[in-house]
C-alpha cells in the first residue's frame, strides 16, 4: 500500500509554506521529515493523512490502503477510561461480531437446515474477525497500554484524571492498535519515558507497513530512518539513506553550492568590472552589451541556509558556589495517601550534570521539583549551597510567554541594563534571526515559544540549572545549538529528558528514580544502560568491576559467593520458563489440532472460544520468548565470568 503526494503547495496568510512537493511512502519505508520550527511540518502531515486540502498538486493512496495520523489536539474531558478508549481502535471488528452473532441466531432459527448462502456469509465474516485478531483483542489492547506505561489499574482509570502527555499515549495505542497501511507520527516520543520508548522503538521496527514521521529525537531517528525528507525554504529534498547519510550529505551539499556560489559570484565580478571598464569605449560596444545580457539572464546561486544553525551560544560565567551546591536529607514527599518518597538523600556538587532517569509516575518531575525549591515537602531538609543560585525550566513556562509581546520584547522583559547590546546575538543563537524577532508570541509555533523560553533562561547566569524536558518541542538544530551551550556550561545541571542522545551529550551521572527509590551510576545514559541492562560488556566502563588491587581478599571471596548465588538463580528461573514455555508450547499445539477438526466448526460459539484461547496463548508464548533470551544472555555471562 502506497501514499504518494505529487506537487503539493500550501500557503497560509500570502506566505508560502511550500510548493512543488513530492513525496512517496511505500511499505517497510521509514521517511523521517525534518526542519526547522514553522516551516510546515505538521501541515504537511495534515495534507498526507487526507485532514486538510493542498492549495495545488495530489494528493493518493493504494486502493483500501488505511492512513492513520497521531494527533497532537486531544480533548481532555472525553467519558470511558483508557482501556475503552483504546478499544476503540477494534470498533470495525466490534461490528463485525455483531453481525457474527446476527448471523448465528438466523442460523439456529433454521431448525438444522442453513442455506448455503447462509453458512458461506458465516464462514467468510468469521475468517475475517480471526484473520483481524477479533479473538485477541483485549489481550492486545492490554498488551499495547502495558508497553506504553499503563498498568492495570491504570487502564481503568477514567481519561478525565491524566494529564495530555498521557492522553497522547492513549492516542497512540489507538494507532498502534489500528494497524494501519500509513503511520503519520508527528513527535510521537514526546510523551514516552525512557522505558517506553524502548518498547515503542521495539514496535515500529517490527511493523511492517510505511511510516512517515517527525521527530526532534536524533537517536529515534537514526534507528528507524531510511529516508530522510528536508523541508527547508519552503522546498522538500528527499535524501535516499538513513540519518547519518543524510546529516553528512546535506553538509557536502551545503559545501558544494557554497563553493558554486563562490566560483559565481568570482565571475561576476569579473564580468562588471569588464562592463564598468569598455562601458564608454565603442570598439567594445558589442562585447559590452553581451556580458550584460548574459548577466540580465544568469540564474544566480543562492546561499546555503544554515549559518543560524551553525551559532554557538555561550551561557554566561555563573558565579563559583560552594562546593555542594544542593542537597537533600531525609526528605519526604506525598499527595494524600500517595507516598513518593520516604526518607530520601540526594547531594549535588558543584560541577554536576545529573540526568533523572525512571518510568513516568516514578516521581522524576517532582524531585526534580523539590530540587529547584518551587515544591514543598512534609519531613526532611533542602540545604542551599554557598552562593548558590538556581534557574528552573518547566513546560509551563510556554504559557507564562505574553502572547501580545514580539520575541525581541519577551526577552527585554527579563533582561538587565548591561544585557541589551547582545539581545539580538542572543535570539540568534536561539534561531531567531532577521525579522523572526518582531513576530508576535501569539502566531510562534510550540517549539518557537521552546526556544525563546530557553533563551530566557540562558540569557542571565545562573550556577544551578534544572531543565525538564528541555528538547520538547525543539527542532534536531534547536537540540544542537542548546546541547552546544550546555556543553560549555560551568555551573551545576540536573535534567529530565527522553532525548538520549541529549542526555549522553551532556551527563555525567545519573539517577534512575523508580518506586521512591534512587539508585546512582556515573557516567552517561548509555553507561547507564549498561550497567542496569543484562548481559552488557562486563568490560566496558559502565560495566567493569574493580581491579583485583582495589579489592581485598575479604570482598574478594563475598563477591565470589555472591556470583555463585547469583548463576544459580539464573539457572532455576531460566529452567522454570524454559519448562512453561514447553508446557505452554505443547497446549498450543493441542489447540491448534482440536481447531482443525471440522466437526468443531457445527459449534460456532465453541470454535469461537477455542480460537480466542489459542490468539491468547500465542500472545503469551510471544512475551515469554524475549524474557528467555534475557535469562539465557544473563546466564551465559554469569557462567563467562
Amino acid at each position: 500500500m502506497t501514499l504518494r503526494l505529487t506537487g503539493i503547495a500550501r500557503a497560509f496568510g500570502g506566505r508560502t509554506l511550500f510548493s512543488g512537493v513530492d513525496l512517496e511512502v511505500r511499505p517497510g519505508d521509514r521517511v523521517a521529515l525534518v526542519g526547522p520550527n514553522g516551516v510546515g511540518k505538521t501541515t504537511l502531515l495534515r495534507i498526507a493523512a487526507g485532514l486538510d486540502a493542498a492549495d495545488a498538486g495530489a494528493r493518493s493512496a493504494s486502493r483500501g490502503a488505511r492512513v492513520a495520523l497521531l494527533r497532537q489536539e486531544i480533548d481532555p474531558a472525553r467519558a470511558g477510561n483508557v482501556r475503552e478508549e483504546a478499544a476503540t481502535a477494534f470498533a470495525h471488528l466490534d461490528a463485525l461480531e455483531q453481525e457474527l452473532r446476527g448471523l448465528e441466531a438466523e442460523i439456529a432459527r433454521q431448525a438444522g437446515h442453513v442455506p448455503a448462502a447462509l453458512a458461506e456469509r458465516y464462514d467468510a465474516l468469521h475468517a475475517r474477525l480471526v484473520l483481524g485478531g477479533g479473538f485477541s483483542r483485549e489481550a492486545r489492547v492490554a498488551q499495547v497500554l502495558e508497553g506504553l506505561g499503563f498498568d492495570a489499574a491504570a487502564r481503568e482509570r477514567a481519561l478525565a484524571s491524566f494529564s495530555g502527555g498521557w492522553l497522547m499515549r492513549v492516542e497512540l495505542a489507538k494507532l498502534l492498535l489500528s494497524d494501519p497501511d500509513v503511520l503519520l507520527l508527528d513527535e510521537p516520543t514526546n510523551h514516552l519515558d525512557l522505558p517506553s520508548l524502548e518498547w515503542f522503538d521495539e514496535t515500529l521496527a517490527a511493523y511492517g507497513g510505511g511510516v512517515l514521521l517527525v521527530s526532534h529525537d536524533r537517536a529515534f531517528l537514526r534507528r528507524h530512518a531510511t529516508r530522510v525528507a528536508e523541508l527547508e525554504r519552503g522546498r522538500l529534498t528527499v535524501y535516499a539513506g538513513g540519518w547519518d547519510f543524510f546529516v553528512a550529505e546535506r553538509e557536502r551539499r551545503r559545501e558544494q553550492l557554497e563553493a558554486q556560489k563562490r566560483t559565481q559570484d568570482r565571475r561576476i565580478a569579473e564580468t562588471e568590472r569588464f562592463i564598468e571598464r569598455f562601458r564608454a569605449k565603442a570598439s567594445k560596444a558589442r562585447q559590452v552589451q553581451s556580458r550584460v545580457k548574459a548577466l540580465a539572464k544568469l540564474e544566480r546561486v543562492a546561499a546555503p541556509e544554515g549559518g543560524a544553525r551553525r551559532m554557538r551560544l555561550r551561557i554566561p560565567e555563573p558565579a563559583r558556589a560552594g562546593a555542594v551546591a544542593l542537597e537533600l536529607a531525609g526528605v519526604h514527599k506525598a499527595y494524600g495517601a500517595h507516598v513518593v518518597y520516604c526518607g530520601i538523600d540526594l547531594q549535588l556538587r558543584r560541577g554536576d550534570r545529573l540526568a533523572l532517569v525512571g518510568p513516568n509516575g516514578a516521581g522524576k518531575s517532582t524531585l526534580l521539583r523539590i530540587l529547584a525549591g518551587v515544591l514543598p515537602f512534609e519531613a526532611g531538609e533542602r540545604r542551599v549551597g554557598h552562593r548558590v543560585e538556581v534557574a528552573f525550566y518547566a513546560q509551563h513556562q510556554l504559557e507564562a510567554l505574553d502572547p501580545r509581546c514580539t520575541v525581541l520584547a519577551e526577552l527585554e522583559r527579563g533582561a538587565a541594563l548591561e544585557d541589551q547590546p547582545r539581545l539580538r546575538s542572543h535570539l540568534g543563537a536561539f534561531l531567531f534571526s532577521g525579522e523572526d524577532v518582531e513576530k508576535k508570541v501569539s502566531v510562534l509555533s510550540g517549539g518557537e515559544k521552546a526556544r525563546l523560553a530557553l533563551a530566557k533562561l540562558l540569557l542571565r547566569p545562573a550556577n544551578v540549572l534544572v531543565l525538564d524536558e528541555p528538547t520538547n518541542h525543539l527542532d534536531v538544530d534547536a537540540c544542537e545549538v542548546l546541547e552546544e551551550a550546555l556543553a560549555g556550561y560551568t555551573g551545576t545541571l540536573v535534567v529530565i529528558s527522553h532525548d538520549r542522545t541529549f542526555l549522553n551529550a551532556i551527563a555525567t551521572r545519573v539517577v534512575e528514580v523508580r518506586a521512591g527509590v534512587l539508585r546512582e551510576f556515573p557516567g552517561n545514559y548509555d553507561d547507564y544502560l549498561a550497567r542496569v541492562t543484562p548481559g552488557a560488556d562486563p568490560g566496558s566502563q559502565a560495566g567493569r568491576r574493580p581491579a583485583r588491587s582495589e579489592a581485598k581478599p575479604g570482598d574478594a571471596r563475598e563477591r565470589l559467593r555472591a556470583e555463585r548465588k547469583a548463576a544459580e538463580r539464573a539457572r532455576r528461573e531460566l529452567a522454570r520458563l524454559e519448562a512453561e514455555i514447553a508446557a505452554r508450547e505443547a497446549e498450543l499445539e493441542a489447540l491448534s489440532f482440536r481447531l482443525a477438526d471440522p466437526a468443531l466448526w457445527a459449534d460456532p460459539g465453541q470454535a469461537r472460544r477455542l480460537s480466542a484461547d489459542r490468539e491468547a496463548l500465542r500472545l503469551a508464548l510471544d512475551g515469554l520468548y524475549p524474557e528467555w533470551e534475557r535469562l539465557a544472555l544473563g546466564a551465559e555471562r554469569l557462567r563467562s565470568d
